[in-house]
């Protein structure tokens, strides 16, 4: 998995993709291998990109996961409200994995990428999805990273069960060191949308 989750960023090199796995050059090698024989990678000009049956395979996701489908339209929603960066996270065992997000067009801002994976005990998604915090939403000032906050909420089944965290992010000197006031009432109301359009409720 770690070799697709790099080469998943951008396509590389075998030495990109040794440097940016941590794996021996034999091992990231045999493994590269291994994936394009069973067509999750390609190699196109000395460098391993995501193959056919990756995307087909993400397709798939798609189709059968209706969060990913229906998180398009509210983060960008969200974003737009807000004018700050948005993310939906899923907890993967202790870590989360950003299901997919909308960038704000403001220069300085936060960028997480579909698929990036951060610790689950930093910031108001982890927070979110570890039921550690009571409430409506969850702000989180540089928990995670100097001069960011978050806020984030939690989107949840018909059982109450939390299934996700939808929320923004960016630079304390827009967010300020007290977010909830300022973003958790819009950040509530795009959970409680995507839950529905994703037919959770």
């Amino acid at each position: 998995m770690v070799v697709l989750g790099v080469v998943e960023v951008r396509p590389c090199s075998l030495a990109e993709l040794v440097e940016r796995s941590g794996l021996s050059r034999a091992t990231a090698h045999r493994l590269a291998t291994a994936l394009v024989h069973h067509g999750l990678l390609r190699r196109a000009d000395g460098r391993f990109a995501l193959g056919a049956r990756a995307v087909t395979l993400g397709r798939a996701a798609d189709a059968t996961w209706p969060l990913a489908s229906a998180a398009g339209p509210v983060l960008a929603e969200l974003r737009d409200r807000t004018g700050e960066s948005a993310q939906l996270w899923v907890r993967d065992g202790e870590r989360r994995i950003c299901l997919a997000s909308a960038e704000s067009a403001h220069g300085l801002r936060t960028i997480v990428g579909t698929g990036d994976s951060l610790p689950l005990d930093q910031g108001s998604g982890g927070r979110v999805l570890t039921g550690s915090a009571g409430g409506a939403w969850v702000a989180s000032v540089e928990e995670r990273e100097p001069g960011v906050a978050s806020v984030s909420a939690p989107v949840v089944d018909r059982a109450g069960a939390v299934v996700a965290a939808i929320g923004v992010s960016g630079p304390v000197e827009r967010l300020t060191r007290d977010p909830g006031p300022v973003h958790g009432a819009a950040v509530q109301r795009a959970a409680a949308r995507l839950a529905a359009d994703a037919a959770l409720v």
